[in-house]
């Protein structure tokens, strides 16, 4: 491909815009960490050259917008194109109205806009996205589109009442279905109604879900029991897709899993135990829904963890062995590593004790209470800094669009039932510029709530593999 690019592209990136670079729609089904931003951004540029284009809209959640913002688009946009780069925030000051307002300048630059994908359940974020895309001849790009796989979700059906505004579409993410098959339609129902054949979700079900009747609290409703024609599915995706694994295209090191099995304490068992009569009681007596099943067995996760939230909000610690085992993993452990926790106060504690073990300088943090200003700094400080040894962070605050190749040790602290927060932050560490075998270990209780969710895990990804057309892998 004769193309000035600014980055030098590796070859299946290239397979990638050679496909892609002058189609109205198309989809980047690109496992993480094999550089589907570039291609994204060289796919921008090329169109914007040959006059096809002069805005691009990125959507993208609300962890990776920095990340565009200040890395991505420095790095890959070819010097040759003067472009104007906005990140959109909600709260707009004077300041803020001013870089705003230079999107709409005359002039043959480059307009890019970028928005966090929670923006579009607001009126307001919309309501601007509209505004740019109507003085524009713009690509549209859904950066992690299955944070639009829920069709009735506000901001799923605000973004696609606005592809009508656009010509050309793109959705990227590496794990497409996360659930299940259904996570698929409204991702490319953005690109075009017309790809699967299915102008509406419940034909769609139809086809590739097997339903059932329950009757739950004297209401019949029906449920998915299982799924078919998958083959079929797999096959309607490949004339506007594009798959690509890492191993495939990349010479990655390996990925080694591990489980490290805990007992529980005599004090977690009791309260163990009886937070799960209660719960089965609770769920009997009342009508079962989604929400309540997991509050419930996120109670039981949290035992398991070494603490106990009650109804007043409080949070009580339970003696256990999880966070001694944590410590005799990170004392085994050469070189750097990344702990994983589910719950803030489970990051807290561990930080507490590593630098009761391995000093103030050891351990930096990237959470929901991390301050902004500080995140970055963080992760700088982490991938260079050889005393620091350790970053602590939550799967959906730092599993997105940060690189963490310094670590070759990635630890699970405590799991979510969220498949693609869980590979998104297993390839913060796996990806291009690691040069080890990353090691991944999870810290598991037997018997306990922690191994159901790695089955719920380990089956939302047997059933991705099987809609992509990919051989089932060893995990967890």
């Amino acid at each position: 491909m004769n193309y000035k690019f600014k980055t030098k592209p590796y070859a299946h990136q290239l397979t990638a815009l050679d496909k892609s670079w002058n189609r109205e729609t198309y989809a980047y089904f690109m496992e993480m960490g094999t550089g589907k931003t570039k291609v994204l951004i060289d796919n921008v540029a090329m169109l914007y050259d040959k006059g096809k284009i002069n805005g691009a809209l990125i959507v993208a959640p609300k962890g990776v917008i920095g990340t565009w913002h200040n890395q991505e688009i420095p790095t890959h946009l070819p010097n040759h194109i003067n472009n104007v780069t906005v990140l959109w925030q909600p709260n707009i000051t004077k300041k803020q109205q001013e870089k705003l307002n230079t999107l709409f300048a005359l002039g043959e630059d480059l307009h890019i806009l970028i928005m966090n994908v929670e923006a579009f359940s607001t009126t307001k974020g919309r309501d601007f996205a509209m505004k740019f895309l109507n003085s524009h001849r713009a690509l549209m790009a859904i950066d992690e589109s299955t944070t639009i796989k829920t069709p009735t979700a506000k901001r799923t059906k605000n973004i696609l009442s606005l592809t009508p505004l656009t010509k050309y579409r793109r959705i990227m993410t590496g794990s497409p279905v996360t659930k299940n098959p259904l996570d698929l339609f409204s991702q490319c129902y953005f690109l075009d109604p017309f790809h699967l054949n299915h102008e509406s979700y419940y034909s769609f079900r139809m086809r590739y879900a097997i339903m059932k009747t329950a009757n739950i609290a004297g209401r019949k409703i029906q449920l998915v029991s299982g799924f078919r024609n998958l083959g079929e599915l797999s096959n309607k995706l490949k004339p506007f897709s594009y798959r690509v694994l890492k191993e495939d295209c990349l010479d990655l090191p390996d990925k080694i899993f591990m489980k490290r099995n805990i007992k529980l304490s005599p004090d977690q068992l009791k309260v163990y135990d009886q937070m799960k009569k209660e719960a089965l009681a609770i769920l009997n007596g009342k009508k079962v829904t989604t929400v309540n099943a997991l509050t419930q067995l996120m109670r039981l996760q949290q035992i398991t963890c070494g603490h106990f939230t009650s109804d007043d909000g409080m949070t009580q610690p339970i003696k256990n062995n999880r966070i001694t085992e944590l410590m005799d993993v990170l004392e085994e452990t050469e070189g750097k590593a990344i702990i994983w926790a589910h719950y803030q106060y489970d990051i807290t504690a561990i930080i507490k004790e590593v630098i009761k073990v391995h000093g103030p300088g050891s351990i930096v943090d990237y959470y929901g209470l991390t301050p902004q200003d500080q995140r970055q700094g963080n992760i700088k400080k982490f991938q260079s800094d050889p005393k620091c040894r350790f970053i602590v962070g939550t799967p959906a605050t730092g599993g997105y669009g940060i690189t963490l190749t310094a670590a070759n040790t990635v630890i699970y602290y405590s799991n979510g039932y969220d498949l693609e927060k869980r590979l998104q932050s297993e390839d913060r560490a796996h990806r291009i510029g690691q040069q080890k075998s990353v090691t991944y270990v999870d810290l598991i209780c037997d018997d306990t709530v922690d191994e159901k969710i790695v089955k719920a895990l380990r089956k939302k990804i047997n059933i991705a593999s099987e809609v992509l057309g990919e051989e089932l892998k060893s995990w967890i």
